[in-house]
């Protein structure tokens, strides 16, 4: 399955907010065609209205190639009937929703139906997401294609078992909160030490951007680099034996963070 086959079958968006909203703005700068796509969204944004061509809660193709679900795991039971006449047979379902499990689908869907299950992060909206991907054996042939996609809003890596869904969550589909988080943080703290607050915001958001894309774009690893910034007895230091403290510090403190998150991931997926 390619590109193509969307073309001639179909794409169909169960759900349309700011995950969908994303990826829909991805692929019609040179993918695909409104023509192609069919959004289902009881409460369609202004912006999917004003898509001319876009095929906005009409009647479904008989057999599309590909169903992206974007809905919330609350929202499942009663969205997903709307499609479950597609299921069982040639048309892949890529999910994006948080906890719902490729088992589940299955059972919902029938037998046979093929599942791609794909964690996305918010970051996504920027075009700098990253997106981890898990396929039951039917979807499996279809991952080249999901990742086609999913590139329109990120990078993405395949998973060697559905399992480590949870831990992707933990890190970084819930991830991004923690960083918006830590720079409040960082903000509030330069405050406490006299910075004006708009100041003090101004530098944290730099500096947590600018590490980042460091990091990332860095051949060094994030312990390289910040040995490269910590002088012994300097004020780098001084602050590091705080915040690296293996008792009360952020180590502990990050993985009890991410166990929490992956724990909940688990009880939502049951």
């Amino acid at each position: 399955m390619n590109v193509n086959d969307l073309r001639e079958r179909g794409l169909v968006l169960l759900g349309c907010g700011k995950m969908g909203s994303a990826m829909l703005e991805g692929w019609l700068k040179g993918a695909l065609e409104p023509r192609d796509v069919w959004v289902i969204d009881p409460q369609p944004s202004d912006w999917l209205r004003s898509i001319d061509g876009l095929n906005l809660n009409a009647d479904l193709p008989e057999r599309p190639a590909l169903v992206l679900v974007a809905v919330k795991p609350q929202m499942m039971e009663d969205a997903l009937p709307q499609v479950k006449t597609l299921g069982g047979g040639g048309t892949v379902f890529l999910s994006v929703a948080a906890g719902t499990t490729i088992e589940r689908y299955e059972r919902m869907l029938g037998d046979g139906t093929p599942v791609i299950r794909a964690m996305p992060n918010t970051p996504a909206a920027i075009g700098r997401g990253i997106t981890a991907l898990a396929a039951n054996a039917e979807g499996a042939p279809a991952l080249d294609l999901a990742e086609t996609l999913l590139s329109a809003v990120g990078q993405t890596v395949r998973l060697e078992t559905e399992d480590q869904m949870d831990a992707v969550t933990g890190v970084s589909g819930s991830g991004p909160a923690y960083v918006f988080h830590l720079i409040d943080c960082l903000a509030k703290a330069g405050e406490a030490e006299g910075l004006p607050p708009e100041l003090a915001m101004r530098l944290a958001k730099a500096t947590v951007g600018g590490a980042g894309q460091l990091a990332e774009n860095s051949p060094k690893s994030p312990e390289e680099l910040r040995r490269d910034v910590t002088s012994p007895g300097g004020t780098t230091k001084a602050g590091l034996d705080v915040l690296m403290d293996m008792e009360t510090g952020l180590p502990p403190l990050i993985r009890k963070t991410v166990a929490a998150a992956a724990a909940r991931a688990r009880e939502l997926g049951r």
